[in-house]
C-alpha cells in the first residue's frame, strides 16, 4: 500500500484543522501516513529578492521532496478573512518557485473546519481552485461546521451525520490512489 502524506494549512501550534487531520488520520487503514505540523515550517513570506538573495530553504526542498514521493495528501486548509491564510499561500508561492507544477498527478482529499457555521467553506472553495493550477486532482472535499461544537479530542467529530461523510469521503479518496 502506498503513502499518504497530511497537514493542515496552519502554522498555529495550536490548529484545529490539525486537529480535523490528525483525526482524519486516525480512520486511515492499511497505508503509511506521515503528518505534518506545519508549524515547525516557518518560512519567511515569499520574495523575490528573498528567493534571489539566499536561495531556497534545505527544509522546503525536503517537504517539497515529501510532497512528490507521496501518493497522495490530505490537506485541512485554514481560513483567515473568508480565504486561505497568508500561511497557507505563502508555502504554495514557495513550493512554485521551485518547480512550477510541484503536485502534477496528486491526488488530494482537502478539508476544513472552522469555530463558525460555515466550516471555513470560503478557503476550502478558493484552495479547490488553487490546487489543480500545480498539478493536482482534488478528489474529495470536507468542511466541518462549528469545531468547537462539533469535535471533542479524544472522540472526534460528535455530529453522526458528519463523522459518516467524513468516513465516506475519505473511503472514496483513497479508492481513486
Amino acid at each position: 500500500m502506498g503513502k499518504l502524506l497530511a497537514f493542515a494549512g496552519s502554522n498555529s501550534t495550536t490548529s484545529i484543522n490539525l486537529k480535523l487531520v490528525r483525526h482524519t488520520v486516525s480512520l486511515v487503514a492499511d497505508r503509511k501516513v506521515q503528518t505534518l505540523d506545519m508549524s515547525r515550517y516557518p518560512f519567511p513570506m515569499y520574495s523575490i529578492d528573498l528567493e534571489k538573495d539566499n536561495g531556497f530553504s534545505n527544509s522546503l526542498i525536503e517537504l517539497r521532496d515529501d510532497l512528490k514521493k507521496a501518493d497522495g495528501l490530505i490537506i485541512a486548509v485554514n481560513e483567515h478573512n473568508g480565504a486561505p491564510s497568508a500561511y497557507f499561500k505563502n508555502l504554495f508561492d514557495w513550493f512554485s518557485r521551485l518547480e512550477g507544477k510541484f503536485l502534477d498527478g496528486k491526488k488530494i482529499f482537502l478539508m476544513a473546519t472552522s469555530p463558525g457555521k460555515r466550516g471555513a467553506v470560503g478557503a476550502l472553495e478558493a484552495a479547490e481552485k488553487l490546487l489543480p493550477y500545480f498539478g493536482a486532482t482534488v478528489v474529495s472535499t470536507f468542511s466541518l461546521p462549528s469545531f468547537t461544537a462539533t469535535f471533542k479530542e479524544g472522540k472526534g467529530i460528535l455530529d453522526d451525520e458528519k463523522s459518516q461523510e467524513l468516513l465516506k469521503k475519505l473511503e472514496d479518496f483513497i479508492a481513486n490512489l
